[in-house]
C-alpha cells in the first residue's frame, strides 16, 4: 500500500498552544470528537483526519507508527497541547511506542508541555469497571460463571490482542473474542448504503457467535467507525445487548486526566477545526447524518 507523507506546518510557540487535538485515520474519530466537545464546550479543538492513508487496520505495525507520528506532529504544530488517539489501531499499535520513543525528545526540542493519549484504557476500564492499574488477585480458584465480550474492530486492532491481553491481566472472569472486520471502515468512509453495511455488520455478528457457541454478553465497538452506525450494530445482536461505547468512556477518563494535571492548556475559546489529508470539502452523508449537518475539512 502506498503512504502518502504529509506537510507539516511552522511549529507554534509555547503560547500558542491552546487546543485539544484529535486524530483518527478517518471520519470514525469523530464520534470522540463530538463526546469531547460536550465534554469540554469552552475548549478549542483541532480534529485531523489522515484519510489520504486511511484505513489503518491493514497496515504494517511500522507504517501504522510513523503515520499516527506524523499526525502528532501536525497537530502539536497546530496548536495543541494534547492529542487524543481516537483511533483504536493506532491506539493499540502506536501509542505506547510514541509515548516511550519519541515524545520525551519532542518535548525537550519543543519545551512545551505535551502528551499523545489514547482510547483503549478508557474502553478497558468501561469493559472491567476497573481502574487501569488494577491486577487480578489469581489464586487458582475455579471462576464458576465468565462473561463473553464481544470485540469489534479492524485487523489491526484484533491481531494486536490488546483487549484480550489487557482485560485478562484486570479480570479473570471475562473472557474475550475479537471480530476482525477487514472492509467495514473503508465502507462507512466510501458512504455505502445502509443495506450494504448492514448485510456486513451482520455477517460479523453471526460469524463471532459461532465462534463462541453464543451471542457476546456485552459488545465493544471498537473502531471509532463503528459508532456512527451502533444502530445496525444494535440490530444484528441479540435485543439488549449493552455496548460499551468509547466516545464517552474516553470523555469520562479525559476529564479525570485534566483534573490531575492542569498544566495543559485547553484554550477557552470554543474554537473548533477540521483538517484532512485527503480532499478537503464537505464529508460524505453518513458523517453529516451523524454530526447532524454537513461538516467542512480544510486541507492539513
Amino acid at each position: 500500500m502506498t503512504v502518502i507523507r504529509f506537510r507539516c506546518a511552522k511549529r507554534t510557540s509555547k503560547a500558542d498552544a491552546m487546543s485539544i487535538g484529535v486524530f483518527d485515520s478517518g471520519v470514525g474519530g469523530l464520534t470522540v470528537h463530538r463526546a469531547l466537545v460536550e465534554r469540554f464546550p469552552a475548549a478549542d479543538f483541532i480534529y485531523l483526519a489522515d484519510q489520504a492513508n486511511a484505513p489503518y487496520g491493514g497496515r504494517p505495525g511500522e507504517e501504522i507508527v510513523e503515520l499516527t507520528k506524523a499526525g502528532c506532529i501536525r497537530l502539536f504544530e497546530a496548536g495543541a497541547s494534547v492529542v487524543v488517539l481516537a483511533c483504536n489501531t493506532a491506539s493499540a499499535i502506536a501509542l505506547r511506542r510514541l509515548q516511550q520513543t519519541w515524545l520525551p525528545g519532542y518535548r525537550r526540542e519543543t519545551g512545551r508541555a505535551l502528551n499523545v493519549l489514547g482510547i483503549i484504557v478508557p474502553t478497558i476500564e468501561a469493559a472491567t469497571g476497573l481502574p487501569w492499574e488494577h491486577e487480578a488477585d489469581r489464586r487458582g480458584e475455579q471462576v464458576q460463571k465468565v462473561d463473553v465480550l464481544g470485540v469489534f474492530s479492524t485487523p489491526g486492532t484484533a491481531g494486536s490482542r490488546v483487549f484480550e491481553i489487557e482485560i485478562d491481566k484486570r479480570k479473570q472472569d471475562l473472557a474475550v473474542f475479537s471480530e476482525p472486520c477487514p472492509n467495514l471502515a473503508r465502507l462507512i468512509e466510501q458512504d455505502a448504503n445502509r443495506a450494504v453495511l448492514a448485510a456486513e455488520i451482520a455477517g460479523h455478528v453471526e460469524a463471532l457467535r459461532r465462534r463462541i457457541g453464543r451471542h457476546p454478553d456485552r459488545a465493544v465497538l471498537g473502531c471509532t467507525h463503528y459508532e456512527i452506525v451502533a444502530d445496525l450494530f444494535r440490530e444484528a445482536l441479540p435485543p439488549g445487548t449493552p455496548l460499551i461505547h468509547q466516545p464517552d468512556s474516553t470523555a469520562d477518563a479525559l476529564a479525570r486526566y485534566f483534573e490531575r494535571h492542569p498544566e495543559y492548556d485547553l484554550g477557552s475559546s470554543g474554537g473548533r477545526r477540521f483538517l484532512t489529508t485527503g480532499t478537503p470539502g464537505e464529508q460524505n452523508g453518513l458523517v453529516a447524518a451523524f454530526w447532524g449537518g454537513p461538516l467542512v475539512f480544510e486541507a492539513a
